[in-house]
Protein backbone atom coordinates (compact mmCIF):
# COMPACT_ATOMS: atom_id res chain seq x y z
CA UNK A 1 0.00 0.00 0.00
CA UNK A 2 0.97 3.63 -0.64
CA UNK A 3 0.47 7.08 0.44
CA UNK A 4 -1.77 7.46 -2.75
CA UNK A 5 -4.00 4.73 -1.96
CA UNK A 6 -5.45 5.96 0.85
CA UNK A 7 -8.89 7.08 0.83
CA UNK A 8 -7.97 10.78 1.96
CA UNK A 9 -10.86 11.92 0.62
CA UNK A 10 -12.43 10.31 3.35
CA UNK A 11 -10.54 10.78 6.12
CA UNK A 12 -10.34 14.55 5.62
CA UNK A 13 -14.21 14.83 4.70
CA UNK A 14 -14.86 12.07 7.48
CA UNK A 15 -12.91 14.74 9.69
CA UNK A 16 -14.21 17.70 8.66
CA UNK A 17 -18.10 16.45 9.36
CA UNK A 18 -16.77 15.12 12.85
CA UNK A 19 -15.34 19.46 13.16
CA UNK A 20 -18.72 20.83 11.91
CA UNK A 21 -20.66 18.06 14.32
CA UNK A 22 -18.74 19.30 17.09
CA UNK A 23 -19.22 23.17 16.22
CA UNK A 24 -22.76 23.02 14.96
CA UNK A 25 -23.70 20.71 18.48
CA UNK A 26 -21.88 23.28 20.56
CA UNK A 27 -23.36 26.68 18.97
CA UNK A 28 -27.51 24.64 19.41
CA UNK A 29 -26.53 24.00 22.92
CA UNK A 30 -24.88 27.53 23.50
CA UNK A 31 -28.40 29.09 21.81
CA UNK A 32 -30.74 26.93 23.86
CA UNK A 33 -28.91 27.62 27.03
CA UNK A 34 -29.59 31.65 26.31
CA UNK A 35 -28.86 34.41 28.88
CA UNK A 36 -28.41 31.53 31.30
CA UNK A 37 -25.28 30.58 30.41
CA UNK A 38 -24.51 33.82 31.79
CA UNK A 39 -26.42 34.39 34.70
CA UNK A 40 -25.08 31.04 36.11
CA UNK A 41 -21.40 32.32 35.31
CA UNK A 42 -22.05 34.92 37.62
CA UNK A 43 -24.10 33.18 40.47
CA UNK A 44 -22.14 30.46 40.85
CA UNK A 45 -18.77 31.24 40.33
CA UNK A 46 -17.78 32.53 44.30
CA UNK A 47 -15.80 29.58 45.16
CA UNK A 48 -13.26 27.41 43.34
CA UNK A 49 -15.46 24.05 43.37
CA UNK A 50 -18.52 25.54 42.35
CA UNK A 51 -16.10 27.45 39.40
CA UNK A 52 -15.13 24.18 38.51
CA UNK A 53 -18.99 22.87 38.24
CA UNK A 54 -19.31 25.46 35.92
CA UNK A 55 -16.52 25.19 33.97
CA UNK A 56 -17.34 21.60 33.57
CA UNK A 57 -20.96 22.32 32.40
CA UNK A 58 -20.02 25.33 30.30
CA UNK A 59 -17.78 22.97 27.93
CA UNK A 60 -20.10 20.66 27.65
CA UNK A 61 -22.56 22.72 26.40
CA UNK A 62 -19.75 24.60 24.09
CA UNK A 63 -17.90 21.28 23.20
CA UNK A 64 -14.78 23.07 23.66
CA UNK A 65 -12.92 23.72 26.48
CA UNK A 66 -11.01 26.76 24.31
CA UNK A 67 -14.25 28.67 23.92
CA UNK A 68 -14.74 28.22 27.80
CA UNK A 69 -11.53 30.06 28.53
CA UNK A 70 -12.31 32.50 25.55
CA UNK A 71 -15.13 33.70 27.31
CA UNK A 72 -13.02 33.16 30.85
CA UNK A 73 -10.64 35.70 29.74
CA UNK A 74 -13.18 38.23 28.82
CA UNK A 75 -15.34 38.27 31.48
CA UNK A 76 -11.98 38.21 33.71
CA UNK A 77 -11.04 41.53 31.03
CA UNK A 78 -14.68 43.04 31.82
CA UNK A 79 -13.83 42.83 35.72
CA UNK A 80 -16.91 40.56 35.91
CA UNK A 81 -14.79 38.02 37.50
CA UNK A 82 -11.60 37.74 39.85
CA UNK A 83 -8.37 35.67 38.28
CA UNK A 84 -9.50 33.17 41.10
CA UNK A 85 -12.77 32.69 40.31
CA UNK A 86 -11.31 32.21 36.75
CA UNK A 87 -8.84 29.53 37.63
CA UNK A 88 -12.16 27.09 39.02
CA UNK A 89 -13.85 27.54 35.55
CA UNK A 90 -10.69 27.01 33.64
CA UNK A 91 -9.89 23.54 35.88
CA UNK A 92 -13.28 22.76 35.20
CA UNK A 93 -13.17 22.95 31.63
CA UNK A 94 -10.15 20.58 31.33
CA UNK A 95 -12.79 18.18 32.49
CA UNK A 96 -15.59 19.42 30.40
CA UNK A 97 -13.67 18.83 27.42
CA UNK A 98 -13.38 14.93 28.25
CA UNK A 99 -16.92 14.46 27.40
CA UNK A 100 -16.61 14.81 23.57
CA UNK A 101 -14.19 11.83 23.88
CA UNK A 102 -16.72 9.73 25.70
CA UNK A 103 -19.45 10.25 23.46
CA UNK A 104 -17.29 8.93 20.17
CA UNK A 105 -16.48 5.75 22.09
CA UNK A 106 -20.05 5.14 22.57
CA UNK A 107 -20.70 2.55 19.15
CA UNK A 108 -23.64 4.71 17.97
CA UNK A 109 -22.03 5.10 14.32
CA UNK A 110 -24.70 2.85 12.85
CA UNK A 111 -27.32 5.47 14.07
CA UNK A 112 -25.58 8.52 13.13
CA UNK A 113 -27.68 9.02 10.27
CA UNK A 114 -30.93 8.02 11.81
CA UNK A 115 -30.07 10.96 14.27
CA UNK A 116 -29.00 13.54 11.14
CA UNK A 117 -32.25 12.68 9.51
CA UNK A 118 -34.12 13.15 13.51
CA UNK A 119 -32.00 16.85 13.68
CA UNK A 120 -33.02 17.89 9.85
CA UNK A 121 -36.34 17.29 10.79
CA UNK A 122 -36.46 20.00 13.48
CA UNK A 123 -34.27 22.26 11.81
CA UNK A 124 -36.47 21.93 8.90
CA UNK A 125 -40.22 21.58 10.33
CA UNK A 126 -39.31 22.93 13.43
CA UNK A 127 -42.37 26.37 14.42
CA UNK A 128 -40.47 27.89 17.39
CA UNK A 129 -36.86 28.81 16.95
CA UNK A 130 -36.16 26.98 20.11
CA UNK A 131 -37.02 24.07 18.23
CA UNK A 132 -34.72 24.56 15.64
CA UNK A 133 -31.58 25.16 18.12
CA UNK A 134 -32.72 21.50 19.06
CA UNK A 135 -32.15 20.49 15.70
CA UNK A 136 -29.39 21.52 15.12
CA UNK A 137 -28.05 20.07 18.64
CA UNK A 138 -29.24 16.55 17.36
CA UNK A 139 -27.75 17.04 14.10
CA UNK A 140 -24.49 17.85 15.02
CA UNK A 141 -24.45 14.92 17.09
CA UNK A 142 -25.40 12.83 14.01
CA UNK A 143 -22.89 14.48 11.95
CA UNK A 144 -19.90 13.57 14.84
CA UNK A 145 -20.40 10.35 14.42
CA UNK A 146 -21.25 9.66 10.62
CA UNK A 147 -18.05 11.88 10.49
CA UNK A 148 -16.17 9.04 12.87
CA UNK A 149 -17.59 6.42 11.36
CA UNK A 150 -16.39 7.91 7.53
CA UNK A 151 -13.21 8.45 8.20
CA UNK A 152 -12.70 5.31 10.60
CA UNK A 153 -11.66 2.52 7.38
CA UNK A 154 -9.64 4.73 6.05
CA UNK A 155 -7.35 5.58 9.05
CA UNK A 156 -7.08 1.88 9.83
CA UNK A 157 -5.47 1.55 5.99
CA UNK A 158 -2.63 3.46 7.37
CA UNK A 159 -1.42 0.78 9.64
CA UNK A 160 -0.52 -0.68 6.68
CA UNK A 161 1.36 1.68 5.21
CA UNK A 162 5.15 0.78 6.43
CA UNK A 163 6.74 4.75 6.85
CA UNK A 164 3.19 5.27 9.60
CA UNK A 165 4.43 1.71 10.99
CA UNK A 166 7.32 3.01 11.65
CA UNK A 167 6.24 5.74 12.95
CA UNK A 168 3.91 4.33 15.02
CA UNK A 169 6.75 2.16 17.00
CA UNK A 170 9.12 5.27 16.99
CA UNK A 171 5.88 6.81 19.41
CA UNK A 172 5.39 3.52 21.29
CA UNK A 173 9.26 3.17 22.17
CA UNK A 174 9.82 7.12 22.77
CA UNK A 175 6.67 8.81 24.28
CA UNK A 176 8.19 11.82 24.16
CA UNK A 177 7.74 11.75 20.48
CA UNK A 178 3.78 11.07 20.74
CA UNK A 179 3.66 13.72 23.55
CA UNK A 180 4.94 16.16 21.24
CA UNK A 181 3.25 15.45 18.39
CA UNK A 182 -0.09 15.32 20.24
CA UNK A 183 0.68 19.09 21.23
CA UNK A 184 2.21 20.48 17.68
CA UNK A 185 -1.20 19.03 16.28
CA UNK A 186 -3.42 20.11 18.46
CA UNK A 187 -2.06 23.66 18.59
CA UNK A 188 -2.60 23.29 14.42
CA UNK A 189 -5.83 21.94 15.00
CA UNK A 190 -6.92 24.12 17.81
CA UNK A 191 -9.43 21.09 19.18
CA UNK A 192 -8.09 18.51 21.76
CA UNK A 193 -11.36 16.77 21.35
CA UNK A 194 -10.07 16.46 17.55
CA UNK A 195 -6.59 15.02 18.10
CA UNK A 196 -8.15 12.75 20.86
CA UNK A 197 -10.73 11.45 18.35
CA UNK A 198 -8.60 10.64 15.56
CA UNK A 199 -5.89 8.50 18.13
CA UNK A 200 -9.38 6.54 19.65
CA UNK A 201 -10.27 5.86 16.15
CA UNK A 202 -5.93 4.67 14.85
CA UNK A 203 -5.90 2.64 18.76
CA UNK A 204 -9.60 0.86 17.57
CA UNK A 205 -7.96 -0.10 14.00
CA UNK A 206 -4.93 -1.30 16.18
CA UNK A 207 -2.37 1.10 14.06
CA UNK A 208 -1.21 2.25 16.89
CA UNK A 209 -0.62 0.96 20.91
CA UNK A 210 -2.43 1.81 23.99
CA UNK A 211 1.20 3.31 25.12
CA UNK A 212 1.30 5.01 22.40
CA UNK A 213 -1.53 6.69 22.65
CA UNK A 214 -1.89 7.87 25.70
CA UNK A 215 0.97 10.25 25.33
CA UNK A 216 -0.22 11.70 22.67
CA UNK A 217 -3.54 12.35 24.32
CA UNK A 218 -1.71 13.88 27.38
CA UNK A 219 0.06 16.58 24.46
CA UNK A 220 -3.23 17.11 23.23
CA UNK A 221 -4.28 18.67 26.30
CA UNK A 222 -1.16 20.57 26.22
CA UNK A 223 -1.52 21.92 22.69
CA UNK A 224 -5.22 23.15 23.40
CA UNK A 225 -4.18 25.95 25.34
CA UNK A 226 -3.25 27.74 21.87
CA UNK A 227 -6.44 29.17 21.46
CA UNK A 228 -6.12 31.28 24.75
CA UNK A 229 -2.32 32.27 24.23
CA UNK A 230 -3.01 33.44 20.59
CA UNK A 231 -6.00 35.17 22.06
CA UNK A 232 -3.99 37.22 24.84
CA UNK A 233 -1.33 38.11 22.01
CA UNK A 234 -1.68 42.21 22.18
CA UNK A 235 -5.01 41.86 25.11
CA UNK A 236 -5.40 43.33 28.68
CA UNK A 237 -3.19 41.88 31.49
CA UNK A 238 -6.19 39.58 32.67
CA UNK A 239 -6.56 38.20 29.62
CA UNK A 240 -2.78 37.05 29.46
CA UNK A 241 -2.85 36.59 33.26
CA UNK A 242 -5.69 33.72 32.36
CA UNK A 243 -4.22 32.15 29.13
CA UNK A 244 -1.09 31.61 31.52
CA UNK A 245 -3.20 30.05 34.17
CA UNK A 246 -4.61 27.38 31.97
CA UNK A 247 -1.02 27.16 29.90
CA UNK A 248 0.80 26.45 33.11
CA UNK A 249 -2.08 23.80 34.79
CA UNK A 250 -1.75 21.96 31.57
CA UNK A 251 1.91 22.16 30.87
CA UNK A 252 2.20 20.60 34.55
CA UNK A 253 -0.83 18.53 34.49
CA UNK A 254 0.72 16.72 31.21
CA UNK A 255 4.26 16.48 32.43
CA UNK A 256 2.52 14.74 35.66
CA UNK A 257 1.19 12.01 33.09
CA UNK A 258 4.06 11.83 31.22
CA UNK A 259 6.02 10.93 34.46
CA UNK A 260 3.71 7.77 35.53
CA UNK A 261 2.89 7.48 32.29
CA UNK A 262 4.08 3.29 32.80
CA UNK A 263 2.04 2.80 35.73
CA UNK A 264 -0.78 4.73 34.39
CA UNK A 265 -0.90 2.72 31.22
CA UNK A 266 -0.64 -0.60 32.74
CA UNK A 267 -3.87 0.66 35.21
CA UNK A 268 -5.86 1.80 32.20
CA UNK A 269 -4.94 -1.62 30.61
CA UNK A 270 -5.82 -3.94 33.83
CA UNK A 271 -8.92 -2.19 35.04
CA UNK A 272 -10.70 -0.99 31.10
CA UNK A 273 -8.66 -3.19 29.33
CA UNK A 274 -12.35 -5.55 28.49
CA UNK A 275 -13.88 -2.34 27.09
CA UNK A 276 -13.70 -1.39 23.58
CA UNK A 277 -10.18 0.91 22.54
CA UNK A 278 -12.01 4.07 22.09
CA UNK A 279 -13.91 3.60 25.75
CA UNK A 280 -10.07 2.89 26.82
CA UNK A 281 -8.46 6.48 25.82
CA UNK A 282 -12.32 8.09 26.54
CA UNK A 283 -11.70 6.65 30.51
CA UNK A 284 -7.70 7.11 30.60
CA UNK A 285 -8.72 11.00 29.39
CA UNK A 286 -11.16 11.31 31.79
CA UNK A 287 -9.40 9.96 34.77
CA UNK A 288 -6.22 12.02 34.04
CA UNK A 289 -8.06 15.07 33.94
CA UNK A 290 -10.43 14.60 37.04
CA UNK A 291 -7.18 13.51 38.90
CA UNK A 292 -5.20 16.72 38.03
CA UNK A 293 -7.73 18.77 38.41
CA UNK A 294 -8.25 17.99 42.39
CA UNK A 295 -4.59 17.94 42.67
CA UNK A 296 -4.40 21.58 41.98
CA UNK A 297 -6.97 22.40 43.49
CA UNK A 298 -5.67 22.74 47.01
CA UNK A 299 -2.81 25.22 45.29
CA UNK A 300 -5.80 27.36 43.77
CA UNK A 301 -4.41 30.51 45.34
CA UNK A 302 -0.69 30.25 44.98
CA UNK A 303 -1.01 29.39 41.24
CA UNK A 304 -3.11 32.70 40.90
CA UNK A 305 0.22 34.26 42.69
CA UNK A 306 2.53 33.16 40.23
CA UNK A 307 0.24 33.84 37.41
CA UNK A 308 0.32 37.24 38.52
CA UNK A 309 4.20 37.34 38.89
CA UNK A 310 4.45 36.24 35.47
CA UNK A 311 2.39 38.71 33.40
CA UNK A 312 2.96 41.77 35.90
CA UNK A 313 0.63 44.50 35.46
CA UNK A 314 -3.32 45.73 37.34
CA UNK A 315 -5.84 43.72 36.80
CA UNK A 316 -9.53 45.69 36.21
CA UNK A 317 -11.50 46.33 39.59
CA UNK A 318 -14.02 43.42 40.08
CA UNK A 319 -17.19 44.70 38.84
CA UNK A 320 -20.45 43.96 41.64
CA UNK A 321 -23.50 42.51 39.44
CA UNK A 322 -25.59 41.31 42.36
CA UNK A 323 -28.94 42.69 42.74
CA UNK A 324 -30.33 39.50 44.28
CA UNK A 325 -31.26 41.80 47.30
CA UNK A 326 -34.43 42.64 45.25
CA UNK A 327 -36.89 40.59 47.52
CA UNK A 328 -40.64 40.57 46.63
CA UNK A 329 -41.81 40.22 50.48
CA UNK A 330 -40.73 43.14 51.37
CA UNK A 331 -42.54 45.08 48.88
CA UNK A 332 -45.79 43.74 50.20
CA UNK A 333 -44.99 44.43 53.81
CA UNK A 334 -42.49 47.55 53.36
CA UNK A 335 -42.85 49.87 49.74
CA UNK A 336 -40.79 52.57 51.12
CA UNK A 337 -37.83 50.28 51.97
CA UNK A 338 -38.21 48.04 48.66
CA UNK A 339 -37.85 51.34 46.96
CA UNK A 340 -34.38 51.91 48.72
CA UNK A 341 -33.28 48.80 46.96
CA UNK A 342 -34.50 49.28 44.24
CA UNK A 343 -32.93 52.66 43.71
CA UNK A 344 -29.65 51.02 45.05
CA UNK A 345 -29.74 48.45 42.28
CA UNK A 346 -30.02 51.09 39.90
CA UNK A 347 -27.75 53.22 40.92
CA UNK A 348 -25.04 49.70 40.42
CA UNK A 349 -26.63 49.53 37.01
CA UNK A 350 -25.55 53.62 36.21
CA UNK A 351 -22.18 52.29 37.36
CA UNK A 352 -21.90 49.40 34.61
CA UNK A 353 -23.41 51.75 31.59
CA UNK A 354 -20.57 54.32 33.01
CA UNK A 355 -18.38 51.94 32.50
CA UNK A 356 -19.73 50.85 29.39
CA UNK A 357 -19.27 54.10 28.21
CA UNK A 358 -16.26 54.32 28.87
CA UNK A 359 -14.63 50.96 27.52
CA UNK A 360 -16.26 52.51 24.00
CA UNK A 361 -14.73 55.33 24.33
CA UNK A 362 -11.54 53.49 24.52
CA UNK A 363 -12.50 51.15 21.63
CA UNK A 364 -12.50 54.18 19.27
CA UNK A 365 -9.16 55.58 20.82
CA UNK A 366 -6.87 51.99 20.65
CA UNK A 367 -9.00 51.02 17.65
CA UNK A 368 -10.53 48.20 19.35
CA UNK A 369 -10.58 44.35 18.22
CA UNK A 370 -13.36 42.10 18.26
CA UNK A 371 -12.38 40.88 21.46
CA UNK A 372 -13.33 44.24 22.82
CA UNK A 373 -16.36 43.86 20.95
CA UNK A 374 -17.30 40.73 22.56
CA UNK A 375 -16.30 42.44 25.79
CA UNK A 376 -18.87 45.19 25.25
CA UNK A 377 -21.75 43.12 23.94
CA UNK A 378 -21.16 41.10 27.44
CA UNK A 379 -21.81 44.64 29.32
CA UNK A 380 -24.88 45.47 27.16
CA UNK A 381 -26.20 41.99 28.31
CA UNK A 382 -25.33 42.50 31.80
CA UNK A 383 -27.52 46.01 31.49
CA UNK A 384 -30.39 43.93 30.03
CA UNK A 385 -30.26 41.58 32.50
CA UNK A 386 -30.49 44.49 34.92
CA UNK A 387 -33.79 46.33 33.30
CA UNK A 388 -35.59 42.82 33.13
CA UNK A 389 -34.63 42.25 36.87
CA UNK A 390 -35.03 46.24 38.22
CA UNK A 391 -38.25 46.15 35.96
CA UNK A 392 -40.45 43.31 36.89
CA UNK A 393 -39.60 44.09 40.52
CA UNK A 394 -41.13 47.72 40.38
CA UNK A 395 -44.21 46.51 38.09
CA UNK A 396 -44.59 43.74 41.14
CA UNK A 397 -44.20 46.80 43.91
CA UNK A 398 -46.65 49.19 41.87
CA UNK A 399 -49.63 46.80 42.58
CA UNK A 400 -48.95 46.43 46.10
CA UNK A 401 -52.55 48.38 47.87
CA UNK A 402 -50.32 50.28 50.61
CA UNK A 403 -48.49 52.48 48.41
CA UNK A 404 -48.80 55.90 49.26
CA UNK A 405 -48.71 59.05 46.12
CA UNK A 406 -45.11 59.51 46.77
CA UNK A 407 -44.35 55.87 46.46
CA UNK A 408 -46.06 55.35 43.11
CA UNK A 409 -44.60 59.01 41.61
CA UNK A 410 -41.13 57.04 42.72
CA UNK A 411 -41.71 53.89 41.19
CA UNK A 412 -42.45 55.97 37.99
CA UNK A 413 -39.30 57.77 38.26
CA UNK A 414 -37.54 54.17 39.17
CA UNK A 415 -39.16 52.57 35.94
CA UNK A 416 -38.21 55.49 33.19
CA UNK A 417 -34.62 55.80 34.64
CA UNK A 418 -33.91 52.47 34.33
CA UNK A 419 -35.30 51.94 30.77
CA UNK A 420 -33.24 55.03 29.90
CA UNK A 421 -30.09 53.67 31.53
CA UNK A 422 -30.61 50.18 29.43
CA UNK A 423 -31.39 52.57 26.03
CA UNK A 424 -27.95 54.28 27.32
CA UNK A 425 -26.09 50.49 27.15
CA UNK A 426 -28.10 50.18 23.62
CA UNK A 427 -26.67 53.06 22.13
CA UNK A 428 -23.19 52.28 24.10
CA UNK A 429 -23.42 49.07 21.82
CA UNK A 430 -24.05 50.96 18.98
CA UNK A 431 -20.95 52.92 18.88
CA UNK A 432 -18.39 50.15 19.73
CA UNK A 433 -20.31 48.68 16.01
CA UNK A 434 -20.07 51.57 14.59
CA UNK A 435 -16.36 51.83 15.26
CA UNK A 436 -15.61 48.03 14.54
CA UNK A 437 -16.80 48.67 10.90
CA UNK A 438 -14.26 51.15 10.72
CA UNK A 439 -11.21 49.30 12.39
CA UNK A 440 -12.18 46.14 11.16
CA UNK A 441 -11.42 47.00 7.07
CA UNK A 442 -8.06 48.47 8.47
CA UNK A 443 -9.98 52.43 8.36
CA UNK A 444 -9.61 55.32 10.75
CA UNK A 445 -10.91 58.27 11.43
CA UNK A 446 -8.71 61.63 10.86
CA UNK A 447 -7.24 63.36 13.91
CA UNK A 448 -10.06 66.49 14.01
CA UNK A 449 -12.86 63.81 13.99
CA UNK A 450 -11.18 62.08 16.89
CA UNK A 451 -10.94 65.19 18.88
CA UNK A 452 -14.30 65.77 18.33
CA UNK A 453 -15.47 62.60 19.05
CA UNK A 454 -13.64 62.74 22.65
CA UNK A 455 -15.09 66.09 22.98
CA UNK A 456 -18.14 64.79 22.82
CA UNK A 457 -17.61 62.49 25.30
CA UNK A 458 -16.14 64.01 27.69
CA UNK A 459 -19.45 66.16 27.92
CA UNK A 460 -21.58 63.03 27.93
CA UNK A 461 -19.73 61.69 30.99
CA UNK A 462 -19.46 65.06 33.09
CA UNK A 463 -23.62 64.99 32.24
CA UNK A 464 -23.91 61.77 33.31
CA UNK A 465 -22.31 61.79 36.63
CA UNK A 466 -24.31 65.11 37.04
CA UNK A 467 -27.75 63.10 36.06
CA UNK A 468 -26.62 60.35 38.83
CA UNK A 469 -26.56 63.01 41.35
CA UNK A 470 -29.81 64.94 40.21
CA UNK A 471 -31.52 61.16 40.39
CA UNK A 472 -30.46 60.83 43.83
CA UNK A 473 -30.91 64.61 45.27
CA UNK A 474 -33.67 65.94 42.70
CA UNK A 475 -31.84 69.22 43.03
CA UNK A 476 -33.70 71.94 41.09
CA UNK A 477 -30.45 73.86 40.62
CA UNK A 478 -28.21 71.07 39.22
CA UNK A 479 -31.02 70.32 36.92
CA UNK A 480 -30.47 73.58 35.53
CA UNK A 481 -27.08 73.09 34.96
CA UNK A 482 -27.64 69.94 32.89
CA UNK A 483 -29.64 71.40 30.98
CA UNK A 484 -27.13 74.09 29.72
CA UNK A 485 -24.79 71.29 29.41
CA UNK A 486 -27.16 69.58 27.05
CA UNK A 487 -27.01 72.70 24.71
CA UNK A 488 -23.82 72.63 24.89
CA UNK A 489 -23.74 68.81 23.79
CA UNK A 490 -26.09 70.06 20.84
CA UNK A 491 -23.47 72.81 19.79
CA UNK A 492 -20.58 70.48 19.70
CA UNK A 493 -22.39 67.82 17.49
CA UNK A 494 -23.41 70.57 15.24
CA UNK A 495 -19.96 71.98 14.71
CA UNK A 496 -18.38 68.99 14.48
CA UNK A 497 -20.74 67.74 11.92
CA UNK A 498 -20.41 70.47 9.76
CA UNK A 499 -16.42 70.31 10.40
CA UNK A 500 -17.29 66.78 8.95
CA UNK A 501 -18.81 67.96 5.58
CA UNK A 502 -16.11 70.41 5.25
CA UNK A 503 -13.71 67.62 5.03
CA UNK A 504 -15.92 65.51 2.86
CA UNK A 505 -15.64 68.77 0.33
CA UNK A 506 -12.02 69.14 0.54
CA UNK A 507 -11.28 65.04 0.65
CA UNK A 508 -9.17 65.20 3.17
CA UNK A 509 -11.37 62.59 4.39
CA UNK A 510 -9.95 59.51 3.34
CA UNK A 511 -11.68 56.67 4.21
CA UNK A 512 -15.72 55.72 3.18
CA UNK A 513 -16.47 53.85 5.69
CA UNK A 514 -15.29 56.15 8.27
CA UNK A 515 -16.78 59.06 6.65
CA UNK A 516 -20.44 56.63 6.18
CA UNK A 517 -20.84 56.19 9.67
CA UNK A 518 -18.74 59.19 11.91
CA UNK A 519 -22.66 61.32 11.42
CA UNK A 520 -24.63 57.86 12.94
CA UNK A 521 -21.76 58.22 15.90
CA UNK A 522 -22.00 62.18 16.56
CA UNK A 523 -25.96 61.73 16.32
CA UNK A 524 -25.72 58.73 19.08
CA UNK A 525 -23.81 60.72 21.23
CA UNK A 526 -26.22 63.31 21.33
CA UNK A 527 -28.92 61.01 22.02
CA UNK A 528 -27.10 59.77 24.84
CA UNK A 529 -27.09 63.27 26.31
CA UNK A 530 -30.85 63.23 25.60
CA UNK A 531 -31.31 60.39 27.92
CA UNK A 532 -29.55 61.77 30.99
CA UNK A 533 -32.16 64.63 30.14
CA UNK A 534 -34.86 62.47 30.41
CA UNK A 535 -33.42 60.79 33.86
CA UNK A 536 -32.66 64.07 35.38
CA UNK A 537 -36.17 65.23 33.90
CA UNK A 538 -38.15 63.03 35.63
CA UNK A 539 -36.38 62.98 39.18
CA UNK A 540 -36.62 66.94 39.48
CA UNK A 541 -40.68 66.40 38.82
CA UNK A 542 -41.47 63.26 41.07
CA UNK A 543 -42.31 65.55 43.74
CA UNK A 544 -45.40 66.47 42.27
CA UNK A 545 -47.88 64.68 40.24
CA UNK A 546 -46.70 65.95 36.66
CA UNK A 547 -44.90 64.26 34.91
CA UNK A 548 -43.09 65.75 31.77
CA UNK A 549 -42.57 63.53 28.67
CA UNK A 550 -39.44 62.84 27.35
CA UNK A 551 -36.88 63.50 24.77
CA UNK A 552 -37.52 61.40 21.80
Amino acid sequence: MTLGSISWNMILGGFGLFMFGITFMGDGLKAVAGDKLREYIDKYTSSTFSGIIIGVLLTILLQSSSATTAIVIGLVRAGLMSLDQAAGVVLGANIGTTITSFLISISLDKYALYIVFLGALFICFGGKQKTKYYGNVILGFGLIFYGMDAMGTALAELKQLPQFTSFALSMASNPLLGFLAGILITAALQSSAATIGVIQKLYNAGAVSLGASIPFMLGANIGTTMTGILASIGGSTAGKRTAAMHTIMNVIGGVIGLACLVPYTGFISSVFGSLNPMMQIAMANIIFKTVTTLIFIPFVKQLVAIVRKIVPGKEPELMEIDIDELDTNVASVLPSFALIQAQQAILKMSDVVKEDVNQTRIFMNEKGSEEDLEMLKRNEAMCNKFDKKITEYLIQLSVQPNLTEQDILENRLYLDTTKNLERLGDLAMNLGEFYNMVYSDDHIFSDLAMKDMNAMYQQFIEMFDLTIEIFVTKNQVAYGRLIEMEDVMDKLEYDAREAHFVRMSNHTCTSPIAESVYCDILGTLERMGDHCCNIARSSVTSQTKVIQPDII
